[in-house]
């Protein structure tokens, strides 16, 4: 029976409902997440996705409770009797008030002391930078030469020589063939790395193997190969195991494929599409070969145009043409001149034989002249017995004055 508030006066009264949720505030704040290692019963897998589990020890046990969003992730499906190990939060589920725990990652127990190992080696190698960004370097856009280092008879190395084939088979592929598990897997690895740096015989490196479970691969998770991919001159690109599976090798890689193919795929360009880009570029040089082929083609017409002009054939014919206008112009001249020259000789023969005294001899005159030539004018100028000659318009009269009368 309820008592009367006068009774619970200066008390702090939990309710039922307060009480739980405040212990599950108090366990979830006070406990970080945490490794369980225990065996799995009482197993269930309802219509909702979720797994609900017992955890179990020879000393005791706990409930668990593991919801859909991160089973999806599990690499193994639990079941009862199994040795796990589990990564979870300390809870309390409030309407039973069930301490338990919510599960955010369960694998089988014998990983569990390689997973530590693993996460330990992870957080000390990236304290140190072996992981940073500003380490990896850039993938050449077409290698003259892929290295491979992966098991020489493994499903890897096939899946990586079809991919590289498909893609760009005029890449050739060197392989360094490695053990990818067991024991000296791991020192085989990097020597492996180290030789082909030696030798420098490639310009990229795909370190590959397929997938297993973590002991499996365990060797990609071993220092020494860590080291020895980031010591490496050459780019490294890691396609180990599945999608789902990450190594140490994958972080200190250059570029991590999340399978051999994968790494295949990342290592050349796609063939086609280079072809694609180099069909453009071919035809628009093509395009830009015609424009400009053109262009000199009329430049050549305009300079064979104007070397037509100045050519000295075409001049000396437009000499030519120009000395035959001259010819036919003086030729006319002369012609013209000559033929002005004759009308005025005409008219001054005309004039001469007017006032010439052969014309006055042609009427029967004559010309009077002493032996030696001189015109007698008259008669004083010779004297009686004087031989003296007189010219005719037909000859010469020789005679002898007898008499001369002023």
């Amino acid at each position: 029976m309820e008592r009367p508030p006068e009774a619970r006066a200066g008390r702090d009264v939990y309710t039922v409902t307060r009480l739980n949720r405040e212990a599950r505030i108090l366990l979830e704040s006070g406990l970080p997440a945490l490794w369980v290692e225990a065996e799995i019963s009482n197993f269930a897998r309802p219509s909702s996705g979720h797994w609900y589990f017992t955890l179990k020890d020879s000393g005791a046990q706990v409930r668990c409770a593991m919801f859909r969003s991160s089973n999806a992730r599990a690499r193994v499906t639990p079941r009862d009797g199994m040795q796990v190990l589990v990564r979870a939060r300390v809870g309390l589920y409030e309407p039973r008030g069930d301490y338990q725990l919510i599960a955010e990652h369960l694998e089988e127990a014998g990983e569990g002391a390689l997973r530590r190992r693993f996460e330990e080696l992870k957080a000390r190698l990236a304290a140190e930078g072996l992981f940073d960004q500003a380490l990896k370097r850039p993938l050449p856009a077409l290698p003259r030469r892929i290295g491979v280092i992966t098991s020489p008879t493994g499903a890897a190395i096939r899946d990586i020589v079809h991919v590289l084939a498909r893609r760009f088979a005029a890449v050739p592929v060197l392989i360094y063939p490695v053990p990818v598990q067991g024991a000296g897997a791991a020192a085989d690895i990097a020597a492996a790395l180290k030789r082909a740096n030696e030798r420098a015989e490639v310009d990229v490196l795909i370190l590959a193997r397929g997938g297993g479970s973590l002991e499996d691969l365990w060797s990609f998770n071993e220092e020494i190969v860590a080291r020895a991919i980031r010591a490496s001159a050459i780019p490294v690109i890691t396609g180990i195991g599945h999608e789902i599976d990450f190594t140490i090798a994958d972080f200190a890689a250059d570029v991590r494929a999340p399978t051999p193919s994968g790494a295949a795929e990342l290592a050349v360009p796609d063939r086609g599409e280079w072809l694609r880009v180099l069909a453009g570029i071919t035809a628009r040089l093509t395009q830009a070969g015609r424009r400009r082929l053109e262009r000199a083609r009329e430049q050549l017409g305009w300079l064979r145009g104007r070397l037509a002009r100045v050519h000295p054939r075409e001049r000396l014919a437009l000499r030519a043409q120009r000395l035959d206008e001259l010819e036919t112009r003086l030729i006319r001249a002369l012609g013209q001149a000559v033929a002005s020259a004759r009308v005025r000789l005409n008219a001054a023969a005309r004039t001469l034989n007017a006032v010439s005294p052969l014309a006055t001899l042609d009427r029967g005159y004559a010309i009077l002249t002493t032996a030696d030539g001189r015109v007698v004018r008259a008669a004083r100028e010779v004297r009686a017995g004087e031989a003296v000659i007189a010219r005719t318009h037909a000859g010469r009269v020789h005679a002898t004055v007898t008499q001369t009368d002023d």
